[in-house]
This record gives C-alpha cells, sequence and structure tokens, in this order.
C-alpha cells in the first residue's frame, strides 16, 4: 500500500495531493493503518467495517483453545502488546486524513465496537470523520440498495475531500 501511494506520486497524471484509499472488511483493516501511518501520503480515507484492534480478538481465540486446553498461553502479555501494536489505534495519534466509516450494526464479523470505538478515539485527536451506519445490516450487506447506498457515500465523500486544491471549497 506504502509503496503503491509512493508510485502513484511519482506519475505526471497522479495530483500526490489526492491519493485516496479505501477498502472493506481486511481492507478496511488496511485502509485505517495507511490513514494512522501515513497520513502524509493518503489525503483521505474510506473504511467499510475493517478491524482497527486486533487486541479485543485474543480472548475469542484464547476461549476457543481453551475450550481444548486448560493450558493458558505463557506468552498472553506479548501477544496482547504484539496485537495492538499491529492495529491502526496504536498509531491514531498521527492520523491527521478524513475518514467515512462504513458499518452494519449487526455485523457478526467485525464487531460494530470496533467502529464506535475507533470514532471516540478520532474525536479525541480532532479528526475529522463521518458514518454511515447502517441498521438491521451484516458484514457483506444483504440488501443491494444498501451496497449502492455505500458506494454513493464513498463517491461523494472523496469528490468533497480530494477535490482539486482550486476546486476546494
Amino acid at each position: 500500500m506504502f509503496a503503491g501511494a509512493k508510485f502513484l506520486q511519482t506519475l505526471d497524471n497522479v495530483d500526490p495531493q489526492r491519493i485516496g484509499l479505501w477498502g472493506g472488511s481486511y481492507g478496511g483493516f488496511l485502509t485505517a493503518m495507511g490513514l494512522a501511518r501515513n497520513s502524509d501520503i493518503f489525503k483521505a480515507g474510506v473504511d467499510f467495517h475493517g478491524v482497527h484492534d486486533w487486541e479485543i480478538f485474543l480472548p475469542m481465540w484464547a476461549a476457543e483453545v481453551d475450550a481444548k486446553s486448560t493450558d493458558v498461553a505463557p506468552d498472553i502479555k506479548e501477544a496482547r502488546e504484539l496485537a495492538f501494536k499491529s492495529s491502526p489505534v496504536a498509531s491514531v495519534a498521527n492520523w491527521h486524513s478524513p475518514v467515512l466509516l462504513i458499518h452494519g450494526d449487526d455485523d457478526r464479523n467485525v464487531p460494530f465496537q470496533q467502529t464506535t470505538d475507533l470514532v471516540e478515539k478520532l474525536r479525541a485527536q480532532k479528526v475529522a470523520f463521518e458514518e454511515l451506519i447502517i441498521p438491521d445490516e451484516i458484514h457483506d450487506l444483504l440488501r443491494w440498495s444498501d451496497w449502492v447506498r455505500a458506494y454513493k457515500a464513498t463517491a461523494e465523500f472523496f469528490d468533497r475531500k480530494l477535490a482539486a486544491s482550486t476546486e476546494r471549497q
């Protein structure tokens, strides 16, 4: 992602001040990582139901292991630290680019709390964000109309946030 953006910056037909990124699920995680760690390069992003803090998944994975064994991982503290450091929330202090967060509130793959927690962190950092929360929708968005709404919101967000500097209002 970083290398791709650096390459794009070298092209004559790319305005390096108008590079954005978007993705869903793991792509949403990558979008958040790009914005959190490289807001100087990525000027805006759209995060569809992304993972923002890997650490919260550790208890779920540990519960699966514990059901089969009574042993507790001896490196759980280190695993928690690594999971957090590998998450966008670990670098939220460096996040400056605006983001549109899209998430169904009945997501069973990526807990909706991932987005609400990130919102609180972005708000504390005074990072511009917008939300499109889709009631009664799951991770894969079952309704066609919700996909259309989400992609339309994505296009409109990028049109506003990545407009040429002479067009900005």
